[in-house]
């Protein structure tokens, strides 16, 4: 990758350490300006969950040189799509939708059936590469940088995720700003700065994703139990924060 700011000059992986190693002593306005300061395109993929709110609040209310993208996979929730453009319109931002490709949509039922996910983990994993890793891929054509909502208390999955890392699959730096964030200080910053949020969060969805795989968590469970409830393994993703899945995705 060509270096794009004197911090980034030793090679892929050296400089993600050094990138890491500067943010942890930002704020989160620290953080994105930095990595919006580099050059290059930076790329912003929201799923408009509550912290990837938390996020595009920054880019909006300081007009930092970041393009915000989504994955309009052609499932979300209703209040999902809503809050797409109330968002638009509380910062004047434009927020990119990616789609999936109607042959694709189309391949995939002639295969497994529009709703074959239920079925299988590989048809589960089928569906997500089709409305998610292959428009993921284009969101993130050209890119540099890309910025994530993961934080470390999701899940036990992601309990290591580093504020910067190199994503060898892409081949671009990989940058969680909220990695550090808990729950609380996310509903925190909502609250003070009045960032709009999707009104499935006040009905037991912590994590939302698309409407047939997400159902409201238990007293209890961990935030993103409702994502893929069907499925017994623990560490389900859907491949877009996953290196195997990309690494499949990108051999199509």
């Amino acid at each position: 990758m060509t270096a794009i700011n004197p911090i980034l000059e030793e090679g892929p992986i050296a400089e993600a350490k050094a990138l890491n190693d500067r943010l942890a002593g930002l704020d989160l306005a620290g953080r994105l300006s930095l990595v919006s300061g580099f050059g290059g395109r930076v790329v912003f993929t929201t799923s408009l969950g509550i912290e990837d709110q938390v996020i595009t609040a920054e880019i909006g209310t300081h007009r930092l040189p970041i393009d915000v993208a989504t994955l309009q996979t052609g499932r979300l929730f209703p209040e999902t799509l809503a809050l797409i453009d109330e968002t638009e319109n509380q910062y004047d931002i434009r927020i990119h939708r990616f789609e999936p490709e109607k042959a694709d949509i189309d391949a995939y039922a002639a295969q497994y059936g529009l709703n074959g996910f239920y079925e299988s983990v590989e048809a589960r994993h089928a569906c997500c590469g089709v409305r998610k890793l292959k428009p993921l891929a284009r969101a993130l054509e050209g890119a540099a940088i890309w910025i994530t909502g993961l934080r470390r208390g999701q899940s036990a999955n992601r309990a290591e995720t580093p504020f910067a890392e190199y994503d060898a699959e892409r081949h671009l730096l990989k940058v969680n700003p909220l990695a550090d964030w808990d729950l609380e200080a996310i509903k925190a910053f909502v609250s003070a700065n009045g960032v709009p949020v999707n009104p499935l969060h006040q009905r037991g969805y912590p994590s939302i994703g698309c409407e047939p795989c997400t159902r409201a968590i238990k007293p209890g469970e961990p935030e993103r139990a409702g994502r893929w409830w069907w499925e017994q393994d623990e560490t389900r993703e859907c491949g877009l924060h996953v290196a195997e899945e990309a690494a499949a995705i990108a051999a199509q």
